[in-house]
């Protein structure tokens, strides 16, 4: 059973009395607790209003009246830490979202998997390759790529160099925001270079073209301007795996009286991390975030109500976001019984779909990859289940990049098995590319916009 909140015995490390999987096992203790002392004294990477303000906007989602874009890499590395690819990035999750904005006819809640998604759970702690078994590869911020000792051995160090290149990654961002780049009078700014060589450039730029053209028309018969176009607001998300650089980051706030988690605004719990009675859920029960739990068909209703009831004993609006990841072939069957558990909690609850996880599949030559029909199919599925459960998707979670990569098979191009060679880039599940990200977001917003999206 699970234990019941109680802020008077949790704080940021009362986790350690649980059993915390998908940890890193550092062989130097003495020089861990330097590095969480150095982390814990270094300026917080966000700030406690902007966490409540997107809780806020949390909360009306739940309600229907906005919806959730949650986009970006499986896993960053420190070397992509590059303007470039940063611009990149967030050109395609607003362009995304303005397609989204087009058909939904409500605000879209912008959140960036980035800036922080650095740790990955991992099915088996090693590896072996040629006869050598060496520790798995746990992202950036545990250890290193190369199949080496060395390389493999996890570096409390390295948690330093995360919590940098997410400063970096969201000091650029955020000027990029603050600067008009988000502007939707001056669209072009946000132009991915490669757009124009997609099937649905012409779509795309009609549906700009329509936003722009009624901006313009309701300014000129009110003579004012829609301020909340010229500048959006972005947030930041990752999987709050790796708890010591979580607990770290997290700080009592006094005029809220309340702790929060400052590495990111949005943290989640992966499904392999989500036991009522483990340290992950020990961990965020007791932090302020909105925050958000993976579900899939390994989930029992008594579980799901079970983490529910720790994660959001007081039923507070905003707080509490469901990414369900089943597979196309098991949505329809394995969905209904979860939202039905949900609601007889009593809890407010978002509902998201992440399509890509249920929809990976290992090609013969032994490269992961997912068809882009089966992402559409469980995005289309997940809308008519919560219609017909009279419960409203407010969301989507993709994984994607900016990168022109062939990673994920079918698209308009109709990108095959032998093509994922020419550019899969990579470190752990395949991504949609600029060109099918855009893509899904169209027709998406296309099938649904009358029936879903209008509901």
């Amino acid at each position: 059973m699970s234990h019941p909140p109680d802020q008077v015995s949790w704080h940021p490390a009362s986790w350690h009395a649980r059993t915390a999987g998908q940890q890193p096992l550092y062989a130097d203790p003495a020089a861990v607790e330097r590095v969480i002392a150095d982390l814990s004294a270094l300026p917080p990477l966000v700030v406690s209003w902007e966490v409540e303000e997107l809780k806020k906007q949390i909360a009306l989602a739940q309600q229907g009246k906005a919806f959730l874009l949650q986009g970006g890499d499986c896993a960053e590395s420190f070397a992509e830490c590059e303007s470039d690819r940063i611009a990149r990035k967030l050109k395609i999750l607003l362009q995304i979202s303005v397609v989204l904005l087009h058909g939904l006819k409500k605000p879209v809640i912008r959140v960036g998997r980035m800036a922080g998604q650095y740790a990955k759970p991992r099915s088996a702690d090693t590896e072996t390759i040629d006869g050598v078994t060496l520790p798995s590869y746990r992202g950036d911020l545990v250890n290193r790529q190369g199949f080496t000792v060395q390389d493999r051995e996890p570096d409390p160090r390295l948690m330093i160099e995360g919590y940098q290149r997410a400063a970096l990654t969201l000091n650029f961002v955020r000027s990029l925001v603050d600067g008009g780049f988000a502007d939707l009078h001056h669209p072009e700014y946000w132009d991915v270079d490669f757009v124009a060589s997609s099937p649905y450039e012409s779509q795309y730029r009609n549906i700009v073209q329509s936003i722009r053209d009624s901006l313009d028309f309701f300014e000129s018969i009110s003579g004012q301007q829609v301020h909340r176009t010229r500048r959006i607001d972005f947030y930041t998300s990752h999987e709050g795996l790796h708890l010591l650089y979580e607990q770290a980051q997290t700080r009592f706030i006094e005029r809220h009286k309340r702790w929060y988690n400052l590495s990111t605004h949005f943290p989640w719990i992966g499904m392999r991390t989500a036991n009522p009675d483990g340290a992950h859920v020990e961990y965020f029960r007791g932090i302020a975030n909105p925050l958000a739990v993976k579900v899939g068909a390994g989930m029992t209703a008594e579980w799901l109500q079970d983490l529910i009831g720790t994660l959001n004993p007081t039923n507070e609006p905003g707080r509490l976001t469901l990414i369900h990841r089943f597979g196309a072939k098991d949505i329809e069957a394995r969905l209904p019984p979860l939202i039905e558990a949900a609601r007889a909690t009593g809890s407010p609850i978002l509902w998201v779909c992440d399509p890509m996880h249920g929809n990976t599949e290992t090609t013969a030559s032994g490269l992961k990859t997912r068809r882009f029909d089966n992402i559409l199919s469980e995005v289309e599925a997940a809308f008519r289940v919560h219609r017909n459960m009279g419960s409203y998707l407010g969301g989507v979670h993709f994984e994607l990049t900016g990168d022109d990569v062939t990673e994920c098979i079918g698209g308009a191009r109709g990108l095959e098995e032998a093509d994922l060679a020419r550019a899969y880039r990579s470190q752990v599940d395949p991504r949609l590319n600029y060109e099918q990200a855009l893509e899904l977001a169209i027709r998406v917003a296309g099938g649904q916009s009358e029936e879903g999206f209008a509901r």
